[in-house]
């Protein structure tokens, strides 16, 4: 009663309840049970989160989610529709293919239900502009999940940046990539849509070439590059025949460039980036290191990233934060506008890789 009585006069203190929409990707079981994606614990263990139930049209993929998470029946839900209309949600956490995204988004809109999918945003600029054009209609709030948004070394990053401490940013090379899904046994259907480009808007060109693009948008204060120039090859094509596995990319802006590398075919995980300013250079080691040396110093030296503070330590605590008005999108890494700019970003990689010439900036929608 008391705590009943609490969330009546302060509705901001109830959990934020969400549903979730689709099983297909599998970045959606560390999501819910915990893990480097959720820093402040799984979405199924923590009181600030209520999953109020579960789209998904695969009733065998819904079962095997069931079992390993004890969920009754009562949590499936055919459509958006659907759990809307029994379950109320505030937000939908979105886990389909990439190229799912849209439809998700424009049926929450509708609905007036707010929205974050994981990265990235869409399979084309046409797509994310879609998606907008629905949130700005919609009047709600569409956010994109990345896990290294939450890393204290991209924070130390940023802001030693905007404190002159490195001088002007000049070079960015992002590294992101791993041995590839089939080596780390991905599930079927996470594994069937990833390496389908109609799916995921390509192989490690969209599945890790967005971290880098991401990052780089947020730390040149959205401003978009002039041009992006692309090279992807296929090093394992009888593992990935439809898709590229390996992708460079380079940004070039008015006084800065970016390059970004992703991988399918790397020995080991690999999250981490190089940042060089006019008096610095830093370079993030995992979530929690940087190695900072400054102009005039023999060698770097390693220091601790402090975590960054709620609520941009975590997804769901960002999401709520967000949702709720205490924190505004404005041009952070999850933010829309971001995204929006990460989306154009990568359609004109992959046009670049197909047709070996720099693409200029802006597309055309």
């Amino acid at each position: 009663m008391a705590a009943g009585a609490c969330f009546a006069a302060d509705p901001s203190s109830a959990p934020l309840r969400v549903g979730i929409i689709s099983l297909e990707h599998g970045h959606v079981a560390g999501f819910l049970n915990g893990g480097a994606l959720t820093p402040a614990g799984g979405a199924l263990h923590r009181p600030d989160i209520q999953v109020v139930g579960v789209v998904e049209q695969d009733q065998q993929l819904f079962d095997k989610y069931a079992e390993r998470f004890h969920w009754p029946a009562d949590m499936h839900f055919r459509s958006i529709e659907e759990l809307a209309s029994r379950t109320h949600p505030d937000a939908a956490l979105i886990f389909t293919s990439t190229a799912g995204h849209t439809k998700a988004v424009e049926d929450c809109a509708r609905l007036g239900i707010h929205a974050m999918m994981e990265k990235p945003m869409a399979v084309s600029y046409k797509d994310a502009l879609a998606m907008a054009e629905a949130a700005r209609r919609g009047k709600i709030h569409v956010l994109v999940d990345y896990e290294t948004s939450w890393y204290g070394s991209n924070k130390t990053a940023h802001d030693l940046l905007e404190q002159g401490a490195l001088g002007t940013l000049l070079k960015c090379v992002v590294r992101d990539g791993h041995s590839g899904p089939k080596a780390i046994h991905v599930s079927p259907e996470f594994f069937a849509w990833l390496t389908d480009p109609k799916l995921n808007g390509a192989g490690a060109l969209y599945d890790f070439g967005c971290y880098g693009a991401d990052l780089m948008t947020w730390l040149m204060k959205g401003e978009k590059p002039e041009s992006v120039t692309a090279i992807t090859r296929q090093i394992q094509p009888d593992v990935y025949p439809k898709v590229d596995d390996e992708a460079d990319v380079l940004l070039t802006y008015k006084n800065a460039v970016g390059i970004l590398q992703g991988s399918w075919n790397w020995p080991f995980n690999v999250k981490d980036m190089d940042v060089y300013g006019r008096t610095g250079h830093l370079l993030t080691i995992g979530s929690d290191r940087v190695n900072v040396r400054r102009a005039g110093e023999k060698e770097g030296h390693v220091e601790e990233a402090a975590p960054p503070g709620a609520p941009y330590d975590d997804p769901l605590h960002y999401l709520a934060a967000v949702i709720r008005g205490r924190v505004a999108e404005e041009d952070s890494v999850s933010s829309l506008k971001t995204n929006l700019t990460v989306s154009e970003i990568l359609d004109a990689a992959r046009q670049s890789a197909q047709s070996g010439r720099s693409v200029k900036l802006p597309l055309r929608p």
